[in-house]
């Protein structure tokens, strides 16, 4: 049997014990089962199980990240026979720890990000990369405690710099919910008969690229990237692409693209070019499945840029 799992992540006092506690209070998520409650982190405010809609939720407490094991996650679970898990999740542990240790029946089928609106700003700025890695995967981000004169914008960037697809919610101090409603125009016009990407811009495009690649098939695009060539690479094919920088130089890593092209033996790698082509979404080696894939029609030699990490910046 598959056991869902709504994942709920966040720093310190940044709401999660109430978004938690109001959600249990409203709905009966598993009439016909119990509810695992897994929480890694104790706050200030404590769970108040008789407001729950059902009796039928567990609360077991896990303190140290080296417990997120698949065999004790499994005995937590069978212990209480539960068909749904829950996780208040420790903000200053990694998703890793959980990820690579999930049961195998279990699957995760919401994930959202719960910040204070006074503070994420701040813990952006001194742990970037703990705020990186809860944005990367999150579908919702909801800031708590927001004032109708706080500027959101700040707030917006700081979601949008990791996450194109996240959605954001306000929760807002006079208890109304407002959603964000900013645009977010992309810095290139991906409606040109050539998309020209700018060397600042590679960071936006590789990610909207990886999430979106639909929308640029067929696509003819141009940019400046560091040529990638080994033994596993097919003949006729090279990489190309940039070395990216989300957060931190912990994080730095190269993203490109598969690249077809008739010279491409001629290439070698670290050589800086300037490629045109169309794209297309099909299956090629570098990938696992279906991936984006230049068709080359004009390479030329390139300087590199002033700036050669790409970052978000």
């Amino acid at each position: 049997m598959e056991i869902p799992v709504y994942l709920f992540t966040g720093f310190l006092e940044a709401g999660k014990t109430r978004f938690i506690q109001d959600t249990l209070a409203e709905q009966a998520l598993a009439p016909e089962g119990s509810i695992l409650l897994l929480v890694c982190e104790e706050g200030i405010e404590e769970y108040d199980p008789s407001a729950f809609c059902a009796p039928n939720v567990y609360c077991e407490l896990i303190e140290n990240e080296h417990d997120l094991t698949p065999a004790h996650l499994t005995a937590l679970q069978k212990k209480h026979n539960a068909v749904l898990v829950m996780i208040e999740y420790n903000g200053m542990w990694k998703l890793n720890s959980l990820y690579d240790n999930l049961p195998d029946a279990w699957f995760i089928f919401q994930e959202l990000f719960l910040c204070d609106a006074r503070t994420i700003e701040l813990y952006n700025k001194n742990m970037r990369s703990l705020v990186v890695d809860k944005l990367t995967s999150c579908e919702l981000v909801a800031f708590n405690r927001m004032e109708a004169d706080t500027d959101r914008m700040p707030l917006h960037k700081l979601v949008r710099g990791v996450s194109r697809s996240a959605k954001i919610i306000y929760d807002m101090t006079d208890g109304t919910i407002e959603y964000d409603t900013i645009e977010d125009p992309l810095p290139f016009d991906i409606n040109a008969e050539i998309i020209r990407i700018e060397d600042r811009d590679y960071a936006y495009w590789y990610r909207d690229l990886a999430e979106e690649p639909e929308k640029y098939a067929k696509k003819k695009v141009r940019f400046k990237g560091v040529v990638l060539k080994d033994h596993t690479i097919p003949r006729g094919s090279f990489i190309c692409g940039r070395h990216v920088m989300t957060c931190c130089a912990d994080d730095i890593q190269y993203s490109g693209i598969a690249c077809k092209w008739k010279d491409s033996e001629n290439l070698h790698s670290y050589d800086w070019v300037t490629v045109t082509g169309q794209l297309v979404i099909e299956r090629h080696k570098v990938y696992d499945g279906p991936g984006p894939v230049l068709k080359v029609s004009t390479l030329v030699p390139a300087e590199p840029p002033e700036k050669q990490l790409a970052t978000f910046d």
